[in-house]
Formats: structure tokens, sequence, C-alpha cells
């Protein structure tokens, strides 16, 4: 709940509450004096907000005193956004989230969002920050590749790309490559897959014809094959960090070892571990995998694979975030 972290936070800023008859609060004494704390400097209590998030700020902590409410107005403190989708919360996340980027009156330099947003939304983001150098999308899975993709282009300074668990085709990442000319990182994370003639070099090609100054390069899940990966290395110089966990088309061995071995700092290879990874790491086995159909459907007579006009890079990839499998 924003109001427990907020609670926690200033605890530990040894902030005491203040009693219902006070007029502004008040921390512990110390050497036998108490401080107002609406009186301290503004650098001061801007540090202090800062620790807080967007929504414990606009919903709590600016409603402290007129101090604390005149700090949380300055655009300095909203270079940086970060919002989660917190359950519980009732709040109307889209609006707050234009509420703080308006806040930053167009010096939003970095901005994450979990599990919520919309085209419109991440196309507000655009057009009020052109400055914006990081921008990541994490589970925004009402982010269509055709909102995202017009919303990047309008960002010729980003720097940094996380799109995880979202939309993102490799015809996209062509007119971002080309329109975000400074992107050094780039994360493109998916659920990893173990699925007979699931791959796809679509976003390596892309990756490889149009961003040739990346260093950091997260694939974690993707469809990639040998093929594709020696193109980002033909076509990315500047590479030194190279994720590729659970590329399970990749076999990194021979000439391709060698390649990497040579440019490339940091390499996680496709069975790497995933202690460190930020999401749901599970493996989507397929090779095991049963369906089970409602008792009063009768389980049709056919393989996927009879159908070769079935995308298995896009339709799979949609019915299975759409709900129609079940994870085992």
């Amino acid at each position: 709940m924003a109001s427990s972290s907020l609670n926690s936070s200033l605890g530990r800023l040894s902030l005491s509450s203040p009693s219902p008859s006070s007029a502004s609060l008040t921390p512990e004494m110390k050497d036998g004096e108490y401080r107002n704390w609406s009186e301290l400097p503004s650098e001061l209590t801007s540090s202090i907000l800062q620790r807080l998030g967007p929504i414990e700020v606009l919903e709590k902590a600016q409603k402290v005193c007129m101090s604390w409410r005149s700090v949380s107005k300055d655009p300095a403190m909203w270079r940086k956004i970060v919002m989660h989708n917190v359950e519980d919360l009732r709040y109307n996340l889209d609006i707050m989230c234009r509420h703080a980027v308006d806040r930053s009156q167009g010096g939003l330099v970095e901005i994450e969002i979990w599990d919520f947003g919309t085209d419109s939304l991440v196309n507000y983001i655009a057009d009020s920050s052109g400055k914006l150098r990081s921008l990541k999308l994490v589970k925004c899975y009402l982010v269509t590749d055709e909102g995202l993709t017009e919303a990047l282009v309008k960002l010729p300074l980003l720097e940094e790309l996380e799109v995880s668990y979202g939309s993102l085709s490799g015809e996209s990442l062509k007119s971002v490559g080309q329109s975000c000319p400074n992107l050094k990182t780039l994360k493109l994370n998916h659920k990893g897959i173990k699925f007979p003639r699931l791959f796809s070099d679509d976003d390596a090609l892309a990756i490889a014809a149009t961003m040739n100054g990346l260093r950091h390069l997260q694939l974690f899940g993707n469809n990639v094959t040998d093929a594709g990966l020696n193109a980002i290395l033909d076509n990315c110089p500047n590479l030194e960090h190279l994720d590729l966990r659970q590329c399970f088309n990749v076999n990194i061995v021979g000439d391709l070892e060698n390649r990497c071995s040579e440019s490339i700092k940091v390499l996680r290879r496709p069975i790497d571990s995933t202690h460190d990874y930020p999401y749901d790491a599970s493996v989507i086995d397929m090779y095991s995998f049963e369906y089970e159909f409602p008792d009063d459907v009768d389980q049709p007579d056919f393989d996927i694979l009879d159908f070769p006009e079935f995308d298995l890079t896009d339709d799979l990839m949609s019915l299975l975030y759409g709900g129609l499998f079940d994870e085992r």
C-alpha cells in the first residue's frame, strides 16, 4: 500500500508522526532541540521525497505541509519516474503518470512503467518528453506494436530501451533503430519457450541493420539462431554485454564461441543461471506440453505443425500470452 510504503520510508528517516494538534511534522529531539521539518532546506527536503515513489509523493507526501508541496512541484523532482501497478491501490495510474510527466515540464530523462500503460500513454510521454534518455516498459500488454513504434520515433535522444513481455516486431525495431541513433542499451525479454521449429531472426537482423552503436543487448527468451547472432556480431562492433539466456536456438560453440570471446566482455549463455533475472524465468516446455480441453469440447484431430500458414513466432506467442494455453 502507498501509505505503508510512505510510513516505512519516513520511519527510516527518523521522522515521527504528528499528533492531531500538531501544526507541522517534527523530528525526534536531538541535543535538546527540536527542528521543524517544514524549515529544512529545499534541497534536503527534495532528497527525502525522492526516496519515495511518485504514487507516495502525489497521494501522501505533498499533502503533509506547504513546503513539501512546493518541493514536490519542482520539475527536478520528476526527472526519473518509476511506477508499478500494485494491487489494491485503486488509483488511476494512467492519469497519475500523466500528472507526474506534466510536473517534469519537459525535463523527464528516465521512465519505467510496470503492468499498466496504453498506446495513448506512451505517446503522451513521448510528446511531452523530448529529452527522454531511458524508457522501460515491463508487462505492458495493452501497449501495441504500432502504438509503441509511433511513440519511439519521437524520441531521437533515447539511449536505453527495454520492452519486457511486450510487443515490438522486427520491422518496428528497424524504425526504432533509424529514429534513435544514440541507442546504446536494448532489452527485449520474452518467456523462454522450448518448441521444435520455433525460431526467427527478425529481431536480430533488424538490430544488426540499424543499431550499430549498441553496447548492451539482452534478448532473454528470444527465438534468434546462430545466423542472427552472427549478423549482430558483424554489425555491432561496440557490443560489450550480451545476454542470450533461454535463447534455445543458439549454439555458442566453435567459431561462434571464438567470435563472442574476442568481442564480448560479459556473455550470458542460453543455459546460464537466471538467479539475477528480475522477472519470472520459468520455461514453457512445448515438447511435453498437453492442453486440457474443457469437458464439453471435443479435442480436435490435428497437429498445429500441419498448418504452414500458422506463424509459430507470432501466432503461437499470441495464443500463449492470450491465455489459450495453460503453462506447465
